[in-house]
C-alpha cells in the first residue's frame, strides 16, 4: 500500500489568511469596519509569548486592528478581569483572547467566563459550548474548526464516515465531536480509559488524535485509507543519543507517524500540519465575530 497523502496545514493555513485579508479589505471598503483582535499575555511564559507574538503579527497581515497587553505574572484577579470588562466594551475591539495557561493564582474559568461571548474567539465559554451542542451558530474554538477545514479540503464530503475522537478535552476533543456530527459522521468519543482503545480506533474512517500522549497511537490501530488527524504537540529528547544527552527535545503528535503513514490514506505531521491551522481560524474567528456584531 503507497504511503499516505500528507495534509500540509502550511497550504491551506496560507489560503485561509488569504481569504481573511480579502474579507477584511472588503469590509473596510464597504462599511468602514476594521476588525480588531485583542490578545491578553499574563506571566512570561516563553511558548505563550511565541504564540502571542505570532497572534499580532499574523493580524497586522490580514489588515486587521490588533492590540497585545502584556501583564505582570503577579496580576490579580480583579486586574485582570478589569481589563476584560475593559475590552468588551471596546467598540474597535471585536474578539478577545487571553492566552493559557495562567499563572497558578488565576482562574481561568472565572475569566473565561467574563469575556463577551460574542467577543470569545477561542470559542471557550459556556455559551458559545452551549450553541455549538444545540447547532446554532457559535464562536468555535480554533483548532477543532481547522482540522474540519483540513478535513473538507481533502476527504470531501464526510456524510456517514465514521469517526474517532480520541480525547474528550473542552478545547478540542467534544467541540471537534459537535462538527463531526454537524457534518453527518457517526462519532465515538473515546479516551485513554476507554477500553480496548486500539480496536475503537481501527473502526474509523476518520481517526482525530487529541489525548496529549507522545506516539500513543500506532500505526496497526489505524483503518488501512483512513484519514488521521494528529492534534498533539508534545516535546521528546531526540532518538540520536548525543542530542538526548544534551538536553535536546524535538516536538512529535500523539501519533506514532512514521508507522501510521504506512497504513493511513491521509495524515496531518506534526509540526506541520494543524497548529499552522489555529492563527489562521482565530482570525477568521474575529472576522466572524466583527460582522456578527455589525448586524453584518
Amino acid at each position: 500500500m503507497a504511503e499516505a497523502k500528507l495534509i500540509d496545514g502550511k497550504i491551506y493555513a496560507e489560503r485561509l489568511r488569504a481569504q481573511v485579508a480579502a474579507e477584511v479589505a472588503q469590509l473596510r471598503a464597504d462599511h468602514g469596519l476594521q476588525p480588531g483582535l485583542a490578545v491578553v499575555l499574563v506571566g512570561d511564559d516563553p511558548a505563550s509569548e511565541i504564540y502571542v507574538r505570532s497572534k499580532g503579527e499574523h493580524s497586522l497581515a490580514v489588515g486587521m486592528h490588533s492590540v497585545t497587553h502584556r501583564l505582570p505574572g503577579d496580576t490579580a484577579q480583579h486586574d485582570l478581569l478589569r481589563l476584560v470588562g475593559e475590552l468588551n466594551a471596546d467598540p474597535q475591539i471585536h474578539g478577545i483572547l487571553v492566552q493559557m495557561p495562567l499563572p497558578a493564582h488565576l482562574d481561568e474559568r472565572a475569566v473565561l467566563s467574563a469575556i463577551s461571548p460574542d467577543k470569545d474567539v477561542d470559542g471557550l465559554h459556556v455559551v458559545n459550548a452551549g450553541r455549538l451542542a444545540s447547532g446554532i451558530p457559535a464562536l468555535t474554538p480554533c483548532t477543532p474548526l481547522g482540522c474540519m477545514i483540513l478535513l473538507k479540503e481533502t476527504v470531501g464530503d464526510l456524510t456517514g464516515l465514521r469517526a474517532v475522537v480520541v480525547g474528550r478535552s473542552v478545547l478540542v476533543g467534544r467541540p471537534i465531536a459537535q462538527l463531526l456530527l454537524q457534518a453527518d459522521c457517526t462519532v465515538t468519543i473515546a479516551h485513554s480509559r476507554t477500553r480496548d482503545l486500539a480496536a475503537v480506533c481501527r473502526e474509523a474512517d476518520i481517526l482525530i488524535a487529541a489525548v496529549g500522549r507522545p506516539r500513543m497511537i500506532k500505526g496497526d490501530w489505524i483503518k488501512p485509507g483512513a484519514a488521521v488527524i494528529d492534534v498533539g504537540i508534545n516535546r521528546v529528547p531526540f532518538d540520536d543519543p548525543e542530542k538526548a544527552a544534551a538536553g535536546r527535545t524535538k516536538v512529535v503528535g500523539d501519533v506514532d507517524f512514521k508507522d501510521a503513514r504506512q497504513v493511513a490514506g491521509w495524515i496531518t505531521p506534526v509540526p506541520g500540519g494543524v497548529g499552522l491551522m489555529t492563527v489562521a481560524v482565530l482570525l477568521q474567528n474575529t472576522v466572524t465575530a466583527a460582522k456578527r456584531l455589525a448586524g453584518l
